[in-house]
């Protein structure tokens, strides 16, 4: 385990038992002070002359006694000094008090010196610790970190760190500085995030690494999970300069504009079939894959080819923003986004190849949270070929398989061994018989509570997938991309005997009931994919909703799409190449 710096109640401990020494120390000196036969002579003498009269007669008997005394000094009377406690072992107690015990299992712990929009993205990933210029050496002081966190927003107008690297504010460089310094003392590696135009002097204060690029794609902050229930304009222009000039085309058309720091740029994008974006600048890219995640089509508008004309903008813009993406479109949009350019994804691949001290949690937790695991009862061995065949072509690689104990001899349970899939097994009797593949497995709502209750109780994934068919190659990373953007606790198909048949009386989470929907909050699903400790309960489906869960209906994808690529995939550029 690496050593780490003493929290701030560990040192002002520390500093508090030093001081007491300190003054047992000092008494005691005082009192074998106040008792030397040099001080106690020194005031005889200091007596004698002041009153010549008595203080000679007596002087010589005084003289006499503290002769016949001074070799009899009694040492064990003196006061002993009490050593300065050691605090290693109290190292518990200090992380205790700091309030950051045992974060490090879930989340990294890093210090934060980033901008809001950095802030808002990687919270759900880190525990962040904001540092502030005045309080940065405090907090340092009082927390153990794993990661230094740095993006060049920061230092825009209106931070806390505003202007961080200009000469002109010192005080914010240096304080930035020391921080840096004190986090290569312990070990613990820092990360620039060129997510803006960097000052030259805060890519010289010695970060371990610096990254091109912002922190990804929050989904759950931009997504279409709310597109239904956001109305609003059917085209945008992201603007990312809040001096920069709207072409006139877009005026003419009555084109919403839109601030790229705006903070209602989400519900514009998802209420938009059509984003126009300007290519100039780092945020372009970002601003195609936000766009893209909320599911509007994205038009590149460059200042150069609009000299020529702006006949393509005229033409382009009118079509797109009465044409709906299809749902295939839009969910080929958000698969693409979850699987290489979420948050999540980016924080693994910036951090992979940072120099952690040994006993860092791991530089994985930010993945943790997709891990998801395969819960099956397959009765057969034609089932168990199944499970073999759709869990090796899933998009999203599950962490863990758990199956029956009497499955495990399938051959279609040995092959996912055989390709890496970690398999663990549970038993339902004791001993396992044959006839536990033939049994009858559906309850009386189709769900058997009791024995996925019983897989998942083995399962350590945060969330499972009660597999009972094949669903496609895609279906698995729909489920959990839905669960990121909303933070759902299951998600899965609606049944379809609750769709009401009369739609003129809906609730707030029903207001889209259609088979068509892709995303809706509803109080009844049929779950594919659900929280491992939701499942642990052994609750009926039907009664999530009424127990406080949150659930969201997946619809199927329908719909035109676009042509699939050689391996299968749409993974096609969702840019509708228009030029203004």
């Amino acid at each position: 385990m690496k050593r780490r710096e003493q929290s701030q109640t560990e040192q002002l401990r520390q500093a508090l038992a030093e001081r007491e020494a300190q003054l047992q120390e000092a008494q005691v000196r005082l009192a074998s002070l106040e008792g030397s036969t040099s001080l106690q002579v020194g005031r005889a003498l200091t007596n004698a002359a002041k009153r010549p009269g008595r203080s000679l007669v007596r002087l010589p008997r005084d003289l006499y006694r503290l002769w016949r005394s001074s070799g009899n000094t009694n040492h064990s009377q003196r006061r002993r000094v009490e050593p300065v406690r050691s605090f290693d072992a109290d190292r518990q107690e200090a992380r205790l008090l700091s309030g950051l015990v045992g974060q490090g299992e879930e989340h990294l712990v890093a210090a934060t010196v980033v901008g809001a929009g950095i802030q808002q993205a990687v919270d759900p990933y880190l525990r962040s610790v904001p540092l502030r210029p005045h309080d940065a050496q405090i907090i340092m002081d009082g927390v153990d970190i794993d990661l230094v966190l740095v993006s060049s927003s920061a230092a825009a107008p209106g931070s806390p760190w505003a202007h961080v690297g200009d000469p002109a504010v010192a005080d914010r460089t240096r304080a930035l500085n020391w921080v840096l310094e004190s986090a290569a003392s312990r070990g613990v590696p820092a990360l620039l995030l060129e997510d803006a135009p960097t000052p030259p002097a805060l890519r010289r204060l010695g970060f371990d690494r610096i990254h091109h690029g912002d922190a990804g794609v929050p989904l759950h902050l931009f997504n279409p999970v709310a597109a239904d229930l956001a109305p609003g304009p059917e085209a945008v222009y992201v603007r990312g300069d809040p001096g920069e000039r709207v072409p006139d085309v877009l005026n003419d058309l009555g084109v919403r504009v839109v601030e790229a720091d705006a903070p209602d740029l989400a519900e514009a994008l998802r209420a938009a079939n059509v984003a126009v974006v300007p290519d100039n600048g780092p945020g372009s890219g970002p601003l195609h894959r936000r766009a893209r995640a909320c599911g509007a089509r994205t038009v590149t508008y460059s200042a150069a080819a609009a000299m020529a004309g702006e006949e393509d903008l005229a033409v382009s813009v009118p079509r797109l923003r009465t044409d709906e993406p299809t749902d295939a479109e839009q969910r080929e949009m958000l698969r693409r986004v979850f699987l290489d350019e979420a948050t999540p994804v980016r924080l693994a691949e910036v951090l992979g190849g940072l120099d952690f001290p040994p006993g860092t949690p791991g530089t994985e937790l930010p993945l943790r949270g997709r891990a998801v695991a395969v819960l099956a009862d397959p009765s057969g061995e034609d089932e168990a070929e199944r499970l073999a065949d759709d869990l090796l072509t899933f998009r999203l690689r599950p962490a863990e398989v758990v199956v029956p104990a009497a499955a495990a001899r399938l051959s279609g349970i040995r092959r996912l061994r055989a390709e890496g899939l970690t398999v663990r097994t549970v038993r339902f009797t004791a001993p396992d018989t044959p006839e536990e593949l033939t049994r009858d497995t559906t309850g009386d709502d189709g769900f058997p509570v009791e024995r996925w209750a019983t897989l998942a109780h083995r399962a350590s994934a945060r969330w499972a997938h009660p597999w009972t068919a094949s669903a496609g190659r895609d279906r698995l990373a729909d489920l959990m991309c839905a669960a990121e953007c909303s933070g759902a606790d299951a998600v899965g198909a609606r049944p379809r005997n609750t769709l009401p048949e009369d739609t003129g009386d809906r609730g707030f989470f029903d207001r889209s009931q259609d088979e068509g929907d892709q995303y809706v909050f509803v109080n009844e699903i049929r779950p594919e994919l659900a929280r491992t400790a939701l499942l642990r309960q052994g609750w009926p489906p039907a009664q999530w909703y009424r127990r406080g869960s949150l659930l969201l209906a997946l619809g199927p994808e329908t719909g035109p799409g676009r042509t699939p690529g050689a391996d299968g995939s749409t993974h096609t550029s969702a840019d509708a190449g228009a030029v203004g």
